[in-house]
């Protein structure tokens, strides 16, 4: 094999040390959100929360584990649990959203998931979706899911077929890790697994447009390393979101400003 002149050598590697210092130059940095906080309200430090919706004053959430999984409806004000059904003890509960009068809970690893009436809380039904499941959130046309990985897969509502996908990506490249979702005001928000920032992304191209650090909630936390930030619900109507975490005891009522 011919050897590279030295000089060749010396800028390719000064080239891709220049990308992996610069990151993607056409994504722009994202803003640093600030928040005040409103309001923290109790929360089942037995919950490990995978997917927060709030309708009309009321929590909706799913919890994971094997043999613990569990759809709730919870009172804000004082974390009663309103109403609880049990999931399969084979199957681990992850993202939730709501569509109409239907709740619709994924399940981490086996493509099914779950369908319910808001109301009676009956399981009315079964859906399907290829890969993990790991946050879902409904912005009015169709259903968006996120696998862990930089992905997000927009899936239509009756059949759960996949319209089209965006890659989420900042000013450093691919951003993995997508967790549960909320879409806020034409925004995807994403919890990203292991971290203390909530990402603000754009649905159509993809790029992270502003973060949110949250580092200082819950203090102390749970021991358990995987007792990380975990839902996101939204109110439309005071415009105030609010998140908690896997087997916190609070949940946060937070102001988002710029």
């Amino acid at each position: 094999m011919k050897s590279r002149p030295l000089s060749l050598s010396i800028a390719l590697i000064a080239c891709l040390g220049s990308l992996v210092a610069c990151g993607d130059q056409s994504v722009p940095e994202p803003r640093r959100l600030t928040y005040e906080l409103v309001a923290s309200t109790p929360h089942d430090p037995f919950a490990s929360t995978q997917g927060l919706l709030l309708h009309e004053g009321v929590y909706y959430e799913s919890t994971g584990g094997y043999e613990k999984s569990t759809l709730r409806r919870v009172e804000p004000a004082t974390g009663k649990v309103l109403e609880r059904r049990d999931l399969p003890p084979t199957a681990f509960g992850e993202g939730l959203a709501l569509r109409g009068d239907r709740l619709y809970q994924l399940e981490w690893k086996s493509g099914k998931g779950f369908l319910y009436d808001r109301d009676s809380f009956e399981r009315v039904g079964d859906f399907r979706y290829e890969g993990e499941g790991w946050g879902l959130a409904w912005d009015g046309a169709h259903f968006l899911l996120s696998d862990g990985t930089d992905r997000l897969r927009f899936l239509d509502p009756e059949t759960f077929a996949v319209v089209r996908t965006v890659n989420v990506r900042d000013h450093l490249g691919p951003v993995d890790q997508l967790n549960e979702l909320e879409f806020i005001e034409g925004k995807v928000y994403a919890n990203r697994w292991h971290t203390e920032d909530i990402l603000v992304i754009n649905p159509e191209s993809g790029h992270v447009e502003a973060s949110l650090n949250l580092a200082a909630l819950e203090r102390p936390r749970p021991s358990d390393p995987e007792a990380v930030l975990n839902g996101i619900a939204w109110d439309p109507e005071t415009r105030l979101l609010h998140v908690t975490g896997k087997r916190w005891t609070r949940v946060h009522v937070l102001r988002i400003g710029e």
